[in-house]
């Protein structure tokens, strides 16, 4: 009777909240399709009177969000399968090869998970102008390619692979990179997909670094886009939250179909620390 009551209350504080955190964004999505001013009304309207999509035809038509659309899903997905490609062989690496100042060389990189992104920004961004890659895409991408969070958890996963099997792999001939493809990149999927969420709805959320480095705004990602979208049409709720569904929508869609695969490497990622 205890754990009948204990697992009620907890399936209606799990509701509310899930109900607290779906609100604002259905709510969102409601006042995109909203007529002009109805949603800066009061008292405020929780459905349009009539449902239209001229915010959504302004953002395409006069607005370009298109290309910004378009730019944000190179950069993002450029990102994603690049870095899990290293993060995936650093990762290995970690786990798996024995080499001199190996486990120095680690807990270096954990250490540096306490400095604050923005302290490197300005010496990598002076960096990549001395490289002649300010306004560029590959000055949005290069500084994304690796990360010390992703090597951290692909080497925690590698090391739930038993080395008996990469033993038996190098029994029959195969070298590092074929074990690497053939065996560690399908051993790993369940993480690698985790990461590559993580990395996904990371970078296509990112706002200071591409408007840092970009300078032309025909180069903006969408967040950056919309931020500038926001100064000239403060007013125009509904168009701001038509751009906001946007932005929402594909990592929203990329979650929904994965999540099964998020889940289980979440679940698998810390078998061994």
């Amino acid at each position: 009777m205890r754990k009948n009551a204990a697992k009620i209350v907890l399936i209606t504080v799990s509701t509310i909240l899930a109900l607290l955190t779906a609100t604002p964004l259905v709510w969102m999505a409601l006042a995109s399709v909203m007529p002009t001013g109805q949603a800066s009304s009061f008292p405020i309207r929780l459905l349009p009177d009539a449902v239209t999509l001229e915010h959504y035809a302004t953002l395409f038509d006069r607005l370009h969000i298109g290309r910004y659309f378009l730019n944000s899903l190179m950069v993002s997905i450029s990102i994603t399968l690049i870095s899990l490609f290293v993060n995936s062989l650093a990762g290995y690496a970690f786990a798996k090869f024995r080499f001199g100042g190996r486990d120095k060389l680690f807990r270096m990189l954990l250490a540096a998970l306490v400095i604050p992104a923005q302290v490197t920004m300005l010496p990598l961004f002076l960096m990549l102008n001395t490289m002649g890659l300010v306004n560029t895409y590959l000055g949005v991408i290069i500084p994304g390619i690796a990360s010390i969070f992703g090597i951290f958890v692909i080497r925690q996963f590698a090391l739930s692979i038993p080395d008996s099997l990469i033993e038996a792999a190098r029994i029959d001939g195969a070298g590092d990179l074929r074990i690497y493809f053939t065996l560690i990149l399908p051993l790993c999927r369940p993480i690698l997909v985790t990461l590559a969420i993580f990395t996904f709805m990371g970078t296509w959320n990112d706002f200071l670094w591409p408007l840092i480095v970009m300078t032309d705004d025909s180069m903006y990602t969408l967040p950056v886009a919309l931020a500038s979208l926001a100064g000239e049409h403060v007013q125009d709720t509904e168009l701001m939250m038509a751009g906001s569904v946007m932005t929402v929508l594909p990592v929203l869609v990329l979650f929904m179909a994965l999540q099964r695969y998020y889940v289980r490497g979440i679940m698998m990622g810390s078998v061994k620390g």
